[in-house]
């Protein structure tokens, strides 16, 4: 089976990690800082705003049974495409909007899905569109996190909402249980 990664940010990798671990034809999702200028930066460096890092999920999946512009569309529901350096309360570089794609042919269908966005959203959208560079898995606690802590705050009030949104819009996109 081959399989195909893209690397994705918008806003606090908990939100994103949290939905796309619930995708049915993602394989795999995994936390990290991608896009910045420091070697192997540390959440703490990140989270200060000037390594020039995002935090991103690098989401695996089968491209049989989910396509790339399904896993963009489900990545344009969850997260506000229009605010630059934020998503919500959580402001700063390290929360853009990005799509880092891995290969040309993953670059042409985000460019497609990403003009159609931007005239939805009347030109407003601030979502950067690069390749992956630079990227480092973010420390093991980051990794699962609404799964293993569903309760913690953040989680509650602010991811839960989002996968609640996605469990609603994408219901035929929804992970057998």
């Amino acid at each position: 089976m081959a399989s195909e990664t893209i690397t994705l940010g918008g806003g606090c990798f908990w939100c994103l990690e949290a939905v796309y671990e619930l995708v049915d034809g993602v394989l795999a999702v995994e936390s990290g800082y991608s896009n910045g200028q420091v070697v192997r930066p540390s959440y703490e460096q990140v989270c200060e705003g000037d390594t020039g890092h995002a935090e991103v999920v690098r989401v695996t999946f089968d491209p049989q049974r989910i396509s790339l512009r399904e896993i963009l569309e489900i990545f344009f529901t969850i997260h506000d495409p229009t605010t630059r350096n934020r998503q919500g309360n959580d402001v700063g570089p390290q929360y853009r909007s990005g799509i880092y794609t891995h290969s040309e042919e993953q670059a042409a269908v985000a460019r497609e899905v990403l003009a159609e966005v931007n005239a939805a959203q009347g030109g407003r959208a601030v979502t950067e569109l690069m390749p992956e560079a630079n990227y480092w898995r973010a420390e093991d606690y980051h990794q699962h996190y609404f799964a293993n802590h569903p309760g913690q705050g953040y989680c509650a009030f602010v991811v839960a909402p989002k996968v609640e949104k996605f469990r609603k819009t994408f219901k035929e996109r929804v992970r057998a249980v």
